[in-house]
């Protein structure tokens, strides 16, 4: 199985990866940790993409966490048995990411790279309110369940992601 989630900042992209990857028995590649060195800083592009092919030919089943559209997305979204989009509001994200925050506060978190310690500030806040929901956000987003019918799955908040994990089982 093979498994793409994209979507918002602080929707549980990262938790969901975990979730899919020990139900399905697959590797998970959490694209934060790829594209993010100690102290938050970048990789460099052919580095970072250079991890993603490598793990993309390496595994047969596999469960990728991101959007990071330089990163072979539209081969991850060929590849891809299912994609399931996050698609939670922006004030839903935000106290996601603020529980997330108050739980790792200080240290890095599972899916983050090493030495990134978990902040919440302006920047990012701005970003899950208004930057990271740009108009061409969602008309990619669009683009891809016009793209991919058979395999878009949509869910917009907790209750959604509850009852699509009840529905596969996972827990």
């Amino acid at each position: 199985m093979k498994v793409a989630i994209i979507g918002y900042s602080g929707s549980g992209k990262s938790t969901l990866a975990r979730k899919f990857g020990q139900f399905y028995h697959a590797e998970v590649l959490h694209l934060d940790q790829v594209h993010h060195m100690p102290g938050w800083k970048e990789r460099d592009y052919e580095s970072a993409r250079k991890i993603v092919s490598d793990f993309l030919d390496e595994h047969s089943s596999w469960v990728i966490d991101g959007n990071y559209g330089k990163l072979l997305f539209e081969r991850r979204m060929e590849e891809a048995d299912i994609i399931i989009m996050l698609l939670f509001n922006r004030f839903s994200s935000l106290l996601r990411a603020w529980k997330r925050y108050r739980t790792y506060k200080g240290k890095s978190r599972p899916d983050m790279a090493e030495g990134c310690p978990e902040k919440m500030d302006a920047e990012f806040i701005k970003w899950i309110l208004f930057d990271g929901r740009t108009k061409s956000t969602r008309d990619h987003y669009r683009k891809i369940k016009l793209q991919f019918p058979d395999k878009v799955i949509i869910l917009k908040n907790q209750r959604q992601i509850d009852a699509f994990n009840d529905r596969k089982g996972l827990v």
